[in-house]
């Protein structure tokens, strides 16, 4: 049997070596994140080079939807509904006793049925500088087909959002007629388009959607 030889001190990297190794990979990190992450994540381009790459104008589409929509879900956000009353309480706990003891005699009604090869068509009107959102409700993992197309130029921002928890881009695109493809659920929650009328005249997405999908939320 041929074991190999160990290398020998002389053969080894010196501490000075390993140190301008660690030094020149961190110098490598930084500056990518200077060209390239911070321009097509963030829209911000110290160097210039994004702009050369065309890396920055991404960035800031990315950037201008997510606070648009962000701008939009806190204007349509519903007012917090009053606390209830003692009898209100009361109804709701006999209510509440009344649906469990159906459940207990027909377990079968504890099992909803996921709706599944759900097709929807949706058309929403968009006056100048108005935004609007269409959510499709989807398991983790699901899988929808989906065709839009507009009257008009718009910005939009393809994107899901898990209950309670921080939503993530899919998709992006300004001054776009149209958009075509497969949308799979990353999370369960919620997944869907916002769009944005940029143009001086009104405009009308029609949205066309067909996959494993429970529930769609439009204005």
């Amino acid at each position: 049997m041929y074991n190999t030889d160990l290398p020998t001190r002389a053969e080894l990297p010196t501490s000075k070596q390993l140190l301008r190794s660690t030094a020149v990979a961190a110098t490598v990190a930084v500056g990518l994140l200077v060209a390239v992450v911070l321009p097509s994540e963030y829209g911000i381009d110290p160097t210039g080079i994004g702009s050369v790459l065309n890396l920055t104008e991404m960035g800031q589409i990315k950037a201008q939807l997510a606070a648009e929509a962000e701008a939009d879900a806190r204007a349509t956000a519903p007012a917090a509904p009053p606390p209830a009353s003692a009898d209100q309480r009361s109804g709701l706990v006999g209510a509440f006793g009344s649906f469990a003891t159906r459940l207990l005699v027909s377990p079968a009604m504890a099992q909803p049925t996921l709706q599944a090869g759900r097709s929807d068509t949706t058309a929403v009107t968009l006056r100048p500088n108005q935004g609007v959102e269409v959510k499709l409700t989807m398991q983790e993992g699901a899988r929808a087909a989906y065709e839009w197309s507009s009257t008009g130029p718009v910005n939009y921002d393809l994107h899901g959002e898990p209950p309670g928890g921080t939503g993530r881009s899919y998709k992006t695109g300004r001054s776009v007629m149209g958009d075509r493809g497969d949308l799979v659920a990353s999370f369960t929650g919620s997944h869907g388009w916002f769009w944005r009328n940029r143009s001086s005249g009104d405009v009308t997405v029609t949205l066309r959607t067909n996959g494993a999908y429970t529930a769609m939320t439009r204005p």
